[in-house]
Order: C-alpha cells, then sequence, then structure tokens
C-alpha cells in the first residue's frame, strides 16, 4: 500500500472539483480525501495499491478537471492505516 499526497493549483476552488474527485475516486479501490487550500489550492490525499493510485491520476488528468489545473505537485507519504472511506474535508 502506498499514500500519496497532491495539490493542485490553479482554478480549482468553487467550480467543483473537489466533488468531481470523490466521484472519480469512488470507481477505485482507494481511501483517502480531498480538500481546499486557504491559498486557493486544492490538496488530494489518496492511498491503496500502486496502480490503483496511478490509475486515478490519470483519470483525473484525463478528465474536464483538466482544464480547470494549472499545475501538479504530487508526493509519496506515509499512509494512514485507520483511514476508511473517501471525503471531502471542510
Amino acid at each position: 500500500m502506498k499514500g500519496r499526497r497532491l495539490f493542485y493549483s490553479g482554478h480549482v476552488q468553487g467550480v467543483g472539483f473537489r466533488y468531481a474527485v470523490r466521484q472519480i475516486a469512488a470507481g477505485y479501490d482507494v481511501t483517502g480525501s480531498v480538500r481546499n487550500l486557504p491559498d486557493g489550492r486544492v490538496e488530494l490525499f489518496i492511498q491503496g495499491a500502486a496502480d490503483e493510485l496511478s490509475a486515478m491520476e490519470r483519470e483525473i488528468a484525463d478528465s474536464h478537471l483538466n482544464g480547470f489545473v494549472k499545475s501538479v505537485e504530487s508526493a509519496d507519504v506515509a499512509v494512514d492505516l485507520a483511514l476508511r472511506g473517501f471525503n471531502i474535508e471542510r
């Protein structure tokens, strides 16, 4: 199991970005969360099998969301074994 944290910048708040990511996540065997940051970025944390993470990232990049994204920063991070489901944080 791997964990990954991604930061999306661009026009990613106020456009349904978090809700669309949650819908995409439902198609994968991942847990995690997505939230708006005060600086205008969106933070995505996902964990699961490496191939599931990569496929989900590709689907986000290939979706209509890509039109809102200026850049993406990604880093592998520690997993949280207590985390269940996929949530939109407020």
